[in-house]
């Protein structure tokens, strides 16, 4: 790929794709087939029109891979003509996220996960199946290539695989999307009309629309290879409710609509208290909404465990303006998956949130960074802010309040870091998905360096029953320190795998019942592959953020990975090396060699070559103080915390 603007020219559907987002391009500067005379005589825009446009980078990607399948020279130089934005930097960015690519392959992609949950319940078996039917990993067959993929966030369902293929889906024609009130600095909070996320003219309503998709969970390689040569032959998805063992059970707070109420109706969400908390929340006056939130010690549902309250509080201090909301939901972390089944199964929740949230810290606009794995998260959430919009609880006017606020949702494309909050920034920002050293932080400088608030959808969705109920009675749940229920993903080798909901202060053991636990437990892998194990003697450890603190572990963002004898720990262990070294964005030096350093180590010890355990051990100790101590982000901090664990607490190389 050359660095610079090349003769290579789109076809006509990659420039179709863009357009369709951008709206026609206005002169020869910006990608017309011909200069015209006017264009010859002076150039229109300049670096500030140029910067105004970078935000649309990652959406003109994703719709040329969405329509055509990959993203040839041809189709980023006229992206790049059309955002000014040099060919090097979108080479960059376009070859930073894995769901993109920059060389010819078929239009059907199916990404098969090889991650903990998935190895636990015999992905290698289905993988080695598949290579006998279709070819190695990579290999092109009757239209369709195979890949291998971390995480899908399908946990639940674990073997699984995610069908993606190229073009229009015809389920999306109704969505119509609606300029957003807000944007990067530049964009007058104006009209609220009909127009592409670009400003430009009004768009085909299908244009960067998600790729006709299919889920094969349970995955078997005869399905696979089925659904791969006839997409439509694909099983279906089964409702959220199939993700949720407890659905229906009266006691549910965050997971109580789901299974009994359609998540495509507005009209079902409001019958069942929906747009109650926002309601209340006009009442109080964004001050008062603050308050309650910090009286209910509301704490972030990621794994940092921060003040919400707080954070809110800083955002709306901000002299600066505009100010901004990000909705992380973009959870990469290998066994999670409640964001997903939260935005599938209630969508309003979320959009209700998300209001509450942005007239809290005095936000005009706010953004869902949503994984791109998530397909059907993508429709629903869309079809819930049209709905909205057509209601009066998003636009200019929200309920009649004279507050405008408005959310735009902003795919992410296979990156893990863009979980990190300000490497969401630099994705929305259409940069490469890097974190940004702190300080300044969110709540100073933030998107498009505002003062911004990032929560993720647990921690929002918490904030409708603390404005519902009251402060006092969601304190009164949980522990002094963890309030409220908190939700867990529970997968590999239980009877009932799924989203559980539990009051903070209940124990692993608990938890463990209600899933079914194996007959001959091994270990619990807490937090993910950032996260810690515990041993079948450890399992009364309270479920708090204080407590498996204590215990020398992590909650994480309520991942619960059941592992019995039959698993090979050490092969556990490797795929979560080989994960934290291909999600390293690689901008610092601790975590960029670090996890490499890692990953050799291990692979040592578990092809039983080199000196012996003990000095590679000694040695992963070394680099992963160094990569804790010195790395920019919690990637390179945690990567070694799993590994540690094992070492230590379960004595795995003994």
């Amino acid at each position: 790929m050359d660095l610079k603007y090349t003769d290579a020219t789109p076809s006509d559907a990659e420039r179709a794709a863009v357009d369709a987002l951008l709206g026609p391009p206005q002169s020869g500067w910006e990608g017309a087939a011909e200069r015209s005379d006017e264009d010859l005589r002076w150039a229109r825009g300049g670096a500030a029109a140029a910067r105004d446009r970078r935000d649309q980078l990652l959406p003109a990607l994703h719709a040329v891979n969405d329509r055509v399948g990959w993203i040839s020279e041809g189709a980023l130089d006229y992206i790049c003509r059309r955002l000014t934005v040099a060919p090097a930097e979108a080479y960059g960015v376009a070859t930073f996220y894995a769901m993109f690519a920059v060389r010819p392959r078929p239009a059907k992609v199916l990404h098969v996960c090889t991650d903990l949950a998935c190895a636990a319940r015999g992905s290698a078996a289905v993988r080695a199946d598949l290579t006998e039917r279709l070819g190695p990993a990579g290999t092109p067959a009757e239209g369709t290539v195979w890949q291998e993929s971390p995480c899908l966030g399908l946990c639940e369902r674990a073997p699984a695989a995610l069908l993606l293929r190229a073009g229009v889906d015809p389920d999306l024609r109704s969505l119509a999307r609606i300029q957003p009130l807000g944007g990067p600095p530049g964009r007058s909070l104006g009209e609220f009309e009909e127009r592409g996320p670009g400003g430009g003219a009004p768009e085909d309503p299908t244009a960067g629309a998600t790729r006709c998709s299919a889920v094969i969970a349970p995955a078997t390689a005869p399905t696979l290879v089925t659904a791969a040569r006839t997409p439509e032959s694909a099983p279906q998805e089964p409702p959220p409710a199939a993700a949720v063992p407890q659905s229906g059970d009266p006691a549910l707070v965050l997971l109580k609509r789901i299974g009994t109420v359609d998540p495509a109706s507005l009209d079902d969400y409001r019958s069942t208290g929906g747009y109650t908390a926002l309601r209340r929340a006009f009442a109080l006056g964004p001050a008062g909404v603050i308050r309650e939130v910090l009286e209910a010690g509301l704490v972030g549902r990621g794994g940092a465990a921060f003040p919400t309250g707080r954070k809110w509080q800083a955002t709306a201090q901000q002299a600066d303006g505009p100010h901004y909301l990000v909705c992380n939901a973009d959870e990469s972390e290998p066994g999670t998956f409640k964001d997903r089944v939260l935005m599938e199964g209630d969508p309003y929740a979320l959009v209700e949130a998300m209001t509450i949230a942005g007239y809290a810290v005095g936000a005009h606009q706010g953004y869902v960074y949503l994984r791109g794995e998530y397909p059907r998260a993508f429709e629903r959430l869309a079809h819930a802010l049209a709905s909205a919009r057509t209601r009066g609880l998003l636009g200019p006017d929200v309920l009649g309040q004279g507050y405008a606020f408005d959310i735009e949702i902003r795919r992410g494309a296979g990156a893990y870091i863009c979980g990190e909050e300000t490497a969401i920034f630099n994705s929305i920002e259409g940069q490469r998905g890097e974190p940004r050293s702190k300080p300044p932080f969110p709540v100073e400088k933030g998107l498009f360096g505002k003062p911004t608030a990032v929560n993720n959808v647990e921690t929002l969705v918490n904030v409708l029953p603390i404005l519902e109920h009251g402060a006092a009675a969601y304190a009164a749940t949980g522990t002094e320190t963890s309030t409220g229920t908190k939700l867990f993903c529970v997968s590999g080798q239980v009877d009932r795998p799924g989203v559980y909901e539990l009051p903070f202060g209940a124990n692993l053991r608990e938890l463990l019942d209600l899933a079914g636990p194996p007959g001959r437990l091994r270990a619990v892998l807490l937090g993910g592959a950032a996260g810690g194990f515990v041993r079948p003697d450890e399992l009364d450890v309270p479920l708090t953020f204080e407590g498996t603190r204590a215990a020398g572990t992590t909650l994480g963002s309520g991942v619960v990975l059941v592992l019995d004898d039959s698993v090979e720990l050490p092969r556990v262990l490797l795929r979560i090396a080989e994960f934290f070294r291909d999600e390293s964005c690689g901008q610092c030096v601790p975590c960029r060699v670090g996890t490499v350093r890692q990953e050799e180590a291990l692979h040592r010890i578990v092809d039983r070559t080199g000196a012996g355990a003990a000095e590679d051990i000694a040695l992963m100790r070394e680099v992963g103080q160094a990569m804790r101590d010195a790395s920019i982000c919690g990637l390179g901090q945690t990567a070694w915390n799993a590994v540690e664990s094992a070492i230590d607490r379960l004595g795995v190389y003994k």
